[in-house]
């Protein structure tokens, strides 16, 4: 801007220069001041910490002699497995001979050769959704394997109505209610809810093979008598009772009979190995002790592990250890209250559900539809959803298929109730917290100093019914 005489400069209405603006301060800058104060610090935090509801509603055991022993009374009924395929391509598809064993009628049998040999007679078949498979009433003619698919047991109820009897899905087999009758029939009729994949072998081949190989049908022959004994109607060698009588009958008499070869629970562990610097642990540890915030991350891992190794572990996980008879599958794939009440059904004193948090969201989503609010249960100063008063607990660590399908569990807990316990074993030398211990192993010639950090521990299912699975629930959001 102009002045009279003609020179520039600022006028009176113009901002004065900063005079911060060639780098000159005028008061002292916070990062210079920060060189004179101390910060607040926060432990060291971690993501994968979740919220371990398994461990906290499982009643410990504690196991002196680090195996636990499951006694039973004797079992008549054979439960039932699940067989394993291999898939070469689309029509090339054949049974893991081996795990024909799972079928109630080949549990126990031996010869691999001969199992080999049924395994080569079945044959692929495809169904389309709707086909009926068998009717009830009509001779059973095949038997059948499920590769894929989801099938609907069903009847005729009193009055002509549908009466839906079960759900069979992968790994199932239909048919085996026939072996030891003379002239079978089916019990109820079977539909293909969806496509499927079949492996079927003719029931004359299974006559073949009885009168042609002798072990075989001496081991149809011990199953059928087996079948055939006394038992409960949870297939339990029965116990001859009177009631009801007068006078002065003569009163029947037996015993309760054991399993000889009872299962035993060795504690398994989770193990790592926490190295610290003697530079480290000796110099920073103001505010915070270096060695102790190491530790309390690495038991945190640890015990998430242990919770993964309780729901997934092939020795005693729930997922591996649960009873086929225990476990269904959702009548129509997402999980609905419908699939909840048959699941509790199946056991007394339900105490908890366990589900990955969208099985949870996917089981709202149903309530959603019907117009349904599930309560909720106080649980140690939670409010957890709940559902028929049984609470429902997040569980990360059930795992989600590439499906997009998971699994439920429901949970029946404690020895008094015959349900599932947790095993650990407390006193164990140099021990940090019930069942894990913290062990010195020295310092090497870096200066490292190591520590072994162990926890002991294992899951014990006392009878069948204490775990139940809701299984091939859809997670994913479907069309409105």
């Amino acid at each position: 801007m102009s002045t009279p005489d003609g020179a520039t400069g600022p006028t009176i209405d113009e901002p004065a220069p900063d005079p911060r603006s060639d780098g000159q301060l005028t008061s002292l800058s916070t990062q210079a001041a920060r060189q004179l104060t101390t910060t607040t610090k926060s432990e060291p935090q971690m993501q994968a910490i979740s919220s371990r509801w398994l461990l906290r509603m499982l009643p410990w055991v504690d196991v002196k002699g680090g195996a636990y022993r499951v006694n039973r009374r004797l079992q008549l009924r054979v439960g039932r497995g699940r067989v394993q395929f291999e898939h070469n391509g689309a029509d090339d598809i054949k049974v893991i001979p081996e795990t024909l064993t799972e079928l109630p009628v080949l549990r126990g049998y031996a010869d691999t050769e001969v199992l080999r040999e049924v395994a080569t007679r079945f044959r692929v078949r495809e169904v389309r959704a709707g086909q009926v498979l068998v009717e009830a009433g009509q001779p059973v003619t095949e038997a059948y394997l499920v590769v894929h698919g989801r099938f609907t047991r069903f009847a005729e109820g009193k009055y002509g109505e549908e009466e839906i009897l079960g759900v069979v899905t992968d790994g199932d087999q239909i048919g085996d209610e026939a072996i030891s009758r003379p002239d079978p029939l089916w019990l109820s009729s079977v539909r293909a809810e969806t496509a499927g994949v079949l492996l079927v072998l003719p029931w004359a081949v299974v006559q073949e093979f009885t009168e042609r190989v002798p072990s075989l049908a001496a081991h149809l022959e011990a199953y059928a008598a087996r079948q055939s004994l006394p038992m409960n109607r949870k297939g339990e060698a029965d116990v001859p009772v009177q009631a009801g009588h007068v006078g002065e009958p003569t009163i029947s008499g037996g015993f309760v009979d054991y399993e000889l070869a009872p299962r035993e629970y060795e504690l398994s562990l989770t193990q790592t190995v926490l190295r610290v610097h003697t530079r480290v642990a000796d110099l920073y540890n103001d505010p915070m002790n270096q060695t102790e915030q190491q530790l309390r991350l690495t038991i945190e891992e640890i015990r998430e592990r242990q919770e993964w190794e309780l729901v997934n572990n092939r020795e005693f996980g729930l997922l591996h250890s649960a009873d086929y008879g225990q476990r269904i599958s959702t009548f129509a794939g997402p999980p609905t209250p419908d699939d909840l009440d048959e699941l509790l059904s199946m056991r007394r004193k339900t105490k908890l559900f366990l589900a990955h948090p969208k099985a949870i969201a996917a089981f709202f989503r149903q309530c959603n539809r019907r117009g349904l609010v599930p309560g909720t249960a106080s649980v140690e100063g939670h409010e957890i959803p709940a559902w028929r008063g049984v609470p429902i607990f997040p569980c990360n660590k059930i795992p989600i298929s590439p499906q997009n399908t998971s699994s439920i569990i429901a949970l029946r807990t404690g020895e008094g109730d015959q349900g599932t316990i947790g095993l650990y074993q407390t006193g164990i030398p140099e021990e940090y917290q019930p069942g894990l211990n913290v062990r010195f192993m020295g310092i090497d010639g870096n200066s490292i100093i190591r520590y072994l950090v162990t926890a002991y521990y294992s899951m014990a299912i006392l009878v069948p019914d204490a775990v139940g699975i809701l299984e091939n629930a859809q997670i994913g959001r479907t069309a409105e």
